[in-house]
Formats: C-alpha cells, structure tokens, sequence
C-alpha cells in the first residue's frame, strides 16, 4: 500500500472511532446514578468527566486531595481548558489550590493526577515523576482516551453529576 493511502486509511479509521466515540452524548464507564453505589447509598467517590458529548465516569483516590476536589465540586461544576503535554497528558489550571499528597508514581492512561497543587492532568500515556493521584477513569481504553482528547487542547467539564 502507498504511503499516502497508509495515512488515509489511519486517517479514516481515527475519524471513524471518533465519530463512534462521540456520535451521541454516552456515558463510559459506570451505570449506577451520580454518586450513588448499587444499593442507592450516597458516596463522594466518583466524579465525572464531560468531554466532547462524552462523560467518562472516575473513581476518586481516598485522600485529602480528592476530598479537596470534591469539596470544590459541590459548589458547582468547574470547567477547565486543558492544554496536550508532551504528547502523554492533558493539563489545565483548575483556578485554585488543593492539598498536594506527591508520591514518585508512573502514571497509566486514564490515570487523573494533581500537580503543582493546582493542575489537573488526564494522562492518556505513562511518565513517572512525583505527583498526586487524584483518581482513575474507568471503562475506557488507552486507544479510546486518546481519540476522545484529541491531538490538541481541549475543554472538560469536572461534575458529581452525569449531565
């Protein structure tokens, strides 16, 4: 196969996963009701993540920076521009500081970190550094995240509610 044929078809199929990704506003991940577990008990461990039609849903870290973020949360949904870096994560300002639990980590796709005390990371590749988890999105696929996110920046929406 030609080149150019190589880069259309890979063009073609990252379009089509998108598309599929995105073709209405779906739910990844968990099927319970925001913030409530199975038997319809109210819990503070899942947040969730809208991005492009999409909300993923995230288990929340047991630490004081998650419950931070949490705190944060029942104000209200926090809309954050995040910027690519480095071609492995997503970052952007969350506009306040939240208490840093850093520990040397390798982060795995998925993986929601704090850094700084401030930023919010998607990573959707590994590094290893001294950061804080904050938490893990569930259900989706490295391959998935990557297509979701997108090559450049992008705005996500940080909510204890699917909508």
């Amino acid at each position: 196969m030609k080149k150019s044929n190589k880069i259309l078809a890979t063009v073609i199929l990252t379009l089509l996963m998108l598309a599929v990704l995105t073709a209405c506003t779906t739910n990844i991940g968990n099927n319970t009701t925001p913030n409530e577990d199975n038997g319809g008990n109210q819990t503070m461990n899942l947040i969730y993540i809208h991005v492009n039609n999409t909300v993923l849903t995230a288990e929340l870290e047991n630490n004081s920076s998650a419950q931070a973020l949490v705190n944060l949360l029942q104000q209200g949904d926090i809309t954050i521009d995040m910027n690519d870096y480095a071609s492995f994560e997503k970052v952007g300002d969350i506009g306040t500081s939240l208490p840093r639990n850093d520990t040397n980590i390798t982060t795995q796709a998925g993986d929601l970190i704090l850094y700084l005390g401030r930023y919010f990371v998607i990573y959707y590749d590994t590094n290893s550094y001294s950061l804080t988890r904050l938490g893990k999105i569930q259900g989706v696929t490295q391959a998935q995240l990557k297509a979701l996110l997108g090559s450049g920046d992008v705005t996500v929406v940080l909510s204890l509610n699917t909508k």
